[in-house]
């Protein structure tokens, strides 16, 4: 199968391909298209024009709100198509992408519609007969997304479906290893009578091609989710020419178990916070803080519960954890693992791989560490992998010092049957999103987002189509007076002070 770019309606192909590769098999899936510079400058161009001159931006937020809604459709009625496409690409298990891969996004675009049906575009701050104050947010132009391997498709529509119903056009860079799920929503928003250039997809490399896409003049926002440093590099590319910007960066999120937790519940929870995507995601709980008085009641349970969950092809549905993506990010994992011995954290649990897997794929056990310390690499360094660090904790405020204590601020959780306590808690942490009794609930409701080097800007919530939008401020007077005169700030020409030259 070969995939092609999609700039201005239409699909591009190139002479340079590049490989998609199955993390679970090491074999070719596909290939793609490769772009270069020049096809960013064709598709930041083509969005421009639709900009300026289809009239998307004039269109009724109703309008858009429809299209919208087409696209979720879309999206549902190819559930079972676009959960395997994950599992292909990314080593998604199945089951997981069904909900992670496809129904966020699903729900994700009907938030995003609702907020365009009752967006106040314009509002009036005061009025009189003869005066008003108005103020309008119009959509920024072209809008840049660049996503990540990990959740390519859900993050394209957090990056894309609220900046096209604000009435923005868009180029979107893909990474050139997980493209399919991207592609096969541009051909959907062309079904969905989205007009020529409004969504545009680019492939090729990182550095270069998204590097150029975040610096170009004609872009007016870009919207960015990766690694902390790749984050920095965009920052600089886009502050020549001073584009808003929404970076959604590293985590590396505590997951706090006070010593009410309710125990079989945070265990099931602790689990899931680190190992939904073989830990892959940057929002994971992957340090776990225990209260010493429950510790080592909670590892045992731990323990043995993770030793329940699969490790398997993740085209399999009964399988719960799936391949890392690449070589190079399973070396990285290993190299962690091996440097935290070294450090003497102790493993008490290193899961099995079972031999029907296939050895060109890209696998590594989940790890669990304890006798972790807060000045270990692996309690604050970003690993993106399935190892769990374990620390102890004393009290509540040690434990909230122990979760600040990094550069990090995506995510937390805190597990008590206390919701008092919890909250206090949970109000304390220097994050963007805490969750309490859960992990990983991404409600289109609230906003997400990180503090510190975890980035800036938020998606989702509220407020998401604001994000994709500037405010203007019109002051409107239609008196028979000069307000500047009325005001006394400039004096009618007749009572203007003669002014005097030198030697009068």
């Amino acid at each position: 199968m070969h995939y092609c770019m999609f700039i201005n309606g239409e699909w591009v192909d190139t002479d340079d391909h590049y490989e998609i590769v199955n993390p679970a098999t090491g074999d070719v899936e596909a290939t793609l298209a490769k772009g270069d510079l020049s096809h960013v400058d064709r598709a930041v161009d083509a969005a421009q024009h639709a900009f300026n001159a289809s009239g998307w931006r004039h269109t009724g937020m109703s309008e858009r709100a429809e299209l919208l809604e087409r696209v979720a459709q879309a999206i549902a009625e190819r559930a079972a198509e676009l959960s395997v496409s994950a599992a292909r690409e990314n080593g998604t298990p199945v089951r997981l992408a069904q909900a992670l891969s496809v129904g966020f996004p699903v729900a994700h675009i009907n938030h995003y519609a609702a907020l365009a049906r009752h967006y106040v575009g314009e509002r009036v701050v005061t009025s009189t007969q003869d005066t008003a104050e108005i103020i309008r947010r119009e959509p920024l132009g072209v809008v840049a997304g660049i996503v990540p391997w990990n959740f390519p498709l859900l993050l394209a529509v957090w990056k894309t479906m609220p900046a096209i119903a604000a009435g923005n056009s868009v180029v979107l860079k893909v990474d050139e290893k997980t493209p399919i799920g991207t592609l096969l929503l541009a051909g959907m928003l062309q079904e969905s009578g989205l007009p020529a250039g409004v969504f545009n997809v680019v492939t090729g490399d990182g550095p270069s091609v998204g590097g150029y896409l975040s610096a170009h003049p004609k872009v007016r926002k870009v919207s960015f989710t990766g690694s902390t440093a790749t984050g920095k590099s965009v920052m600089r590319s886009a502050a020549e020419n001073v584009k808003q910007l929404t970076l959604e960066l590293g985590g590396k999120g505590a997951n706090i178990v006070l010593d009410d937790a309710d125990l079989e519940l945070a265990v099931d929870g602790a689990l899931w916070a680190f190992l939904a995507h073989a830990g892959q995601a940057c929002e994971s709980g992957t340090r776990l803080l225990i209260h010493e008085s429950i510790h080592d009641e909670f590892l045992e349970r731990l323990v043995r519960r993770a030793g329940d969950l699969r490790v398997g092809d993740p085209l399999d549905p009964s399988s719960d954890i799936g391949p890392v993506m690449n070589a190079r990010q399973r070396e990285r994992i290993l190299d962690y693992v091996t440097g935290a011995e070294a450090e003497g954290a102790r493993v008490v649990f290193r899961g099995t791989l079972p031999e029907s897997l296939s050895k060109g794929g890209y696998w590594v056990p989940p790890t669990i560490f304890s006798d972790v310390t807060p000045d270990m690499r692996i309690a604050y360094e970003e690993i993106f992998g399935p190892v769990l660090a374990v620390l102890r904790f004393k009290d509540d405020d040690e434990a909230v010092s122990i979760a600040n204590g990094t550069e990090y601020g995506l995510s937390a959780g805190v597990w008590s049957i206390d919701r008092g306590r919890a909250m206090t808690v949970a109000t304390r942490l220097e994050v963007g999103t805490v969750w309490i009794n859960d992990w990983h609930n991404l409600s289109g409701n609230l906003p997400f987002g990180g503090y510190k080097q975890s980035g800036f800007g938020r998606e989702l919530g509220p407020h998401a189509l604001d994000e994709f939008t500037q405010e203007k401020a019109i002051c409107l007077d239609m008196s028979s007076r000069d307000s500047r005169v009325a005001w006394g700030l400039v004096l009618p020409v007749a009572e203007q002070v003669p002014v005097k030259t030198q030697g009068e």
